[in-house]
């Protein structure tokens, strides 16, 4: 009796979701998932407060997906999170817990896409939404009775979306949406906004808490490499050269680039293969049996196809993508460093992603430090050694073996033996450079050390005064008109310095629209699909603003954002004239 009432299947939870649940191998509850899962099915309204990394995903989708009405094709239940990336992981988790659940759809709403894909979406249906508030609140301008079906609301990460200036957009979906309805609502901290919107929109809830758990991996040195993300194969190519692994697992999101990537080092030399959910057990079984016996050194997988593997002669693990959250990175590293081995876990990681990384050093209490990529010199001295390493056994009995050939090649060629030995390893070595200059030119491009704007300017964007308050003596906004703002105008031209790499954009939206900086901001990292550290000064005037975007890709981003709206208005972008 106790075992068919333990772990999942104990909270209650829809049969097709406990299917789905053992299908993927999932066993127990984490603390979050074990408290919120009862309270989400009785239908009470939850604040929960809990890191990224501990399951709290899985605490809300699992229960929504369990009230769900599966033959009623409508939206019924809508999650919100501030970022696109968060609402493709979002959705994609619900689609796992969904996928023996015949007739549930779910669609992820977000911007910097196109809107006619998710319009088709809609009109063909579904149950649950996972939407960022920006791109939302563009499909209720098209169609306000979007959400009057709507039971369930989720907001994840509430308090980021706050600092993404997205509290009006969260009024408008409030307004949009039936009162009598499920709210539960996750944020990592509950600040006073939070609270206020707790108090507001939410009916009686029940407080569930639970501490982010420390993860000690203390076996495994770590650190991370900050690259573009289509740098990765150069990148993977330079960092293999010269670490001296044994052997070695390298993790992707994707079954294609499993094949990819695996694909690619073997062109390169290396004894590698792809490991996916595609792959016959059979056949995984034969590549990991290769793999612990030496026949094979890197195997390049998912996180799904890695699950169990423990091979003990790996001793490097290469995170090629970044994980989806802490416990995927966690579960990944812990492919090596174990029996009390020593390890060492290399992460590859771009610009957009650097807020990931800082939750993962977050929960796991350890830092992942920076490393540079391999220099020139660094890279020849690992050519070398392997030269050494292929001719050593063969110097013993070179002159027994090929004397006399040596020596009629040296006849016939008319050259020396230096010549010789020169002429072979050239041919030897082709394709690989040696010199500086050949050295330099194989090294992969990468982001700015640090490749973060300075802290000031984005203090100077985020810390003005809210409308209402007084700012300081000295800082306040002269709201008299062009005339009166003009002397104050040429004084901010006149100190303005470009950012390397980065041009203005005029916003057609200013002070008279009630905008604040943090409002242009969230606009344009939710719908423009860019990092916080890509997005420069941003400067109000009165009928307009200015803000540094990258001057790299900048007409692609502007398409982006050709239909965002702030304050009910266009932002109608284009480039500034700096003249």
């Amino acid at each position: 009796m106790s075992e068919s009432t333990s772990g999942f299947a104990a909270l209650n939870l829809h049969a097709d979701v406990l299917a789905a649940l053992n299908a993927v191998g999932y066993e127990e509850p984490s603390p979050i998932q074990a408290q919120a899962i009862p309270v989400i099915l009785e239908g009470h309204d939850v604040i929960g407060q809990a890191q990224t990394g501990t399951g709290k995903t899985a605490a809300f989708a699992l229960p929504l997906l369990s009230r769900l009405n599966a033959s009623a094709n409508t939206p019924q239940a809508l999650v919100l999170v501030p970022t696109r990336e968060l609402a493709i992981q979002v959705a994609t988790a619900f689609e796992k817990y969904a996928s023996k659940m015949r007739g549930v759809k779910v669609l992820a709403m977000y911007g910097g896409a196109p809107m006619g894909p998710q319009l088709k979406a809609l009109r063909m249906g579904a149950q649950v939404i996972v939407a960022t508030p920006g791109r939302l609140c563009d499909h209720l301008r098209r169609d306000s009775s979007l959400l009057n079906g709507v039971q369930q609301l989720v907001l994840d990460e509430a308090d980021e979306m706050l600092k993404l200036g997205f509290m009006d957009d969260l009024e408008v979906i409030f307004q949009a949406m039936p009162a009598a309805r499920q709210s539960v609502l996750f944020s990592a901290t509950l600040p006073a906004s939070i609270k206020a919107i707790a108090e507001k929109h939410l009916k009686q809830p029940k407080h569930i808490k639970i501490a982010a758990k420390t993860q000690t991996v203390s076996r495994i040195e770590q650190a991370h490499v900050m690259v573009h993300a289509d740098q990765k194969p150069a990148v993977v190519l330079r960092l293999l050269e010269v670490e001296a692994f044994d052997a070695l697992i390298g993790f992707v999101r994707t079954k294609q680039a499993t094949v990819d990537m695996a694909d690619m080092l073997i062109k390169n030399g290396y004894r590698a293969a792809a490991l996916n959910g595609d792959i016959a057990q059979a056949m995984r079984e034969q590549v990991v049996d290769k793999l612990r016996k030496g026949s094979l050194d890197i195997v390049i997988a998912t996180d799904v196809a890695a699950r169990g593997l423990d091979v003990p002669r790996i001793t490097h693990v290469l995170n090629i993508d970044m994980p989806y959250d802490p416990e995927s990175y966690v579960h990944r590293i812990g492919r090596t460093g174990r029996a009390g081995r020593d390890g060492r876990a290399l992460l590859l990681a771009t610009p957009r992603e650097r807020r990931m990384l800082q939750v993962i050093e977050r929960v796991t209490n350890q830092p992942v430090p920076a490393m540079a990529l391999p220099g020139a010199d660094a890279v020849r001295e690992a050519r070398l050694l392997r030269l050494l390493e292929q001719l050593q056994p063969l110097s013993e009995k070179a002159e027994d073996h090929r004397g006399a050939v040596r020596d009629e090649l040296c006849k016939r060629l008319q050259c020396d033996t230096a010549t010789l030995a020169a002429m072979l390893l050239s041919r030897m070595t082709a394709n690989q450079a040696f010199t500086d200059a050949e050295l330099k030119a194989e090294q992969p491009g990468q982001p700015q050390a640090g490749g973060a704007r300075p802290e000031r300017k984005r203090n100077d964007r985020n810390d003005r005064p809210e409308r209402g308050e007084r700012a300081p003596r000295g800082e306040r906004s002269n709201d008299r008109g062009e005339r009166g703002e003009r002397p104050r105008r040429q004084r901010e031209e006149e100190a303005y310095v470009p950012t390397p790499g980065s041009v203005r954009v005029r916003i057609g939206v200013g002070r008279r629209d009630g905008v604040q900086p943090k409002n242009l901001l969230g606009a344009i990292l939710n719908e423009g699909g860019l990092g916080k550290d890509q997005v420069g000064r941003i400067t109000l005037r009165d009928t307009f603003s200015l803000v540094e975007l990258p001057e790299q890709g900048l007409a692609q981003i502007l398409d982006r954002l050709k239909e965002t709206r702030v304050a009910g208005k266009p932002l109608k972008m284009r480039r500034y004239r700096e003249d």
